[in-house]
């Protein structure tokens, strides 16, 4: 009979798949638990005006940075709770709505093999894989960085309605609202990887489109995991060849090279 007491096992809960698992263990790592954080932000009656005014709409844009703010301490603290020194594959869900902006973010914590992290963990959407590459090419996670901006399309002009009737024609109002709202969000979030203290931002992505309830404001949301250096500097890795070995299985048609199917 065993001698191990029940209280000294570790029950691991996570959403790593059965290779993650695997090569988070060949690094001596490994998972500790789901972590979550969420957090919901209201937006101010006129956030999103159908009014004559255009151009970026201050009060969404920083109910958005509310939002996501909040939730990234959460599973943050979530990560700390657990004993973990990160969160890894974290998945994004963010909803902007007429009054509200929800944030969701879900991912596994993990730590260095039997031991448990203390200080600040890193918040990450990195795959394990890219973790790893990461982390053995001397470079370090520090967080989400997020960026957002919300413009208001302003109105066209009776000249420029009846132009666009009779040809092919660019909206311009749409694209300068468009342009606007990427170059807005995309300073927010190189200005949240800078407060981190990082050298830059990899895995960005973005979304960019009307919101579905107010079609005169364009939505531009972008996000990445912050970066930096850590100990002696970079490191380059030489890299393998890999042979998958599961390949979709293609059945050889014999009739149909020998030209005799009827």
């Amino acid at each position: 009979m065993s001698n191990t007491k029940r209280s000294d096992l570790h029950q691991v809960t996570s959403d790593l798949t059965i290779d993650e698992t695997l090569l988070l263990h060949s690094m001596d790592w490994e998972p500790v638990d789901i972590v979550v954080g969420a957090s919901v932000a209201a937006i101010p009656t006129m956030g999103f005006s159908g009014s004559g005014w255009a151009g970026a709409t201050d009060q969404s844009s920083q109910a958005f940075g509310s939002a996501v703010s909040s939730a990234v301490a959460r599973i943050r603290d979530d990560c700390a709770r657990a004993g973990g020194a990160g969160v890894v594959g974290v998945g994004v869900d963010f909803q902007v709505y007429r009054h509200t902006v929800q944030a969701v973010l879900v991912g596994t914590a993990v730590r260095p093999a039997g031991l448990s992290h203390r200080g600040q963990p890193f918040v990450s959407d990195l795959s394990v894989r890219d973790f790893i590459l990461l982390h053995n090419a001397g470079w370090m996670p520090l967080g989400l960085a997020f960026g957002a901006s919300f413009v208001q399309v302003p109105y066209r002009s009776i000249g420029t309605v009846f132009k666009q009737m009779a040809a092919n024609t660019e909206m311009t109002n749409l694209t300068e609202a468009m342009y606007q709202a990427r170059e807005q969000g995309m300073e927010r979030l190189q200005s949240a990887a800078i407060g981190m203290g990082a050298s830059g931002v990899v895995a960005v992505q973005y979304s960019d489109r009307p919101l579905p309830f107010a079609s005169h404001v364009i939505g531009f949301t972008a996000w990445g995991t912050a970066v930096r250096l850590s100990g002696d500097g970079h490191r380059y890795i030489k890299p393998r060849v890999v042979v998958s070995v599961d390949d979709p299985t293609t059945l050889f048609d014999l009739q149909g090279a020998l030209g005799t199917r009827g």
